[in-house]
């Protein structure tokens, strides 16, 4: 029972680092992929180097996609889509009126 005591707080530790930093990312990546296979053509999208485009195809060979943009047609990987920069620019835009009330009510 001593030893057990002796060791209660580095399995404490582990279990903490276990529940507030493992189980996240490993949550994070989990929607990642379901975000990367869960893409169709047309839809737009930004990569994580920050190049704005539209899925024109897809290449299942090399695991890729076929974006269109302002200088042609480019291929990325699958997993070089920013899925927090996508759903912000597929996101609909909110009214400008409703916006600048909540700003003027935050400065007050």
């Amino acid at each position: 029972m001593d030893q057990l005591t002796q060791f209660a707080p580095i399995i404490l530790m582990f279990v903490v680092v276990y529940f507030f930093m493992i189980r996240p990312q490993m949550k994070k990546a989990k929607q990642e992929r379901n975000f990367a296979s869960e893409l169709k053509r047309g839809d737009r999208v930004v990569t994580k180097s920050g190049m704005h485009g539209k899925i024109v195809d897809f290449s299942e060979k090399n695991n890729a996609v076929i974006i269109e943009t302002g200088a042609g047609k480019i291929t990325f990987d699958r997993s070089s889509i920013s899925m927090e920069m996508s759903k912000k620019l597929n996101e609909p835009a909110k009214p400008e009126k409703e916006s600048k009330a909540k700003a003027i009510k935050e400065k007050k």
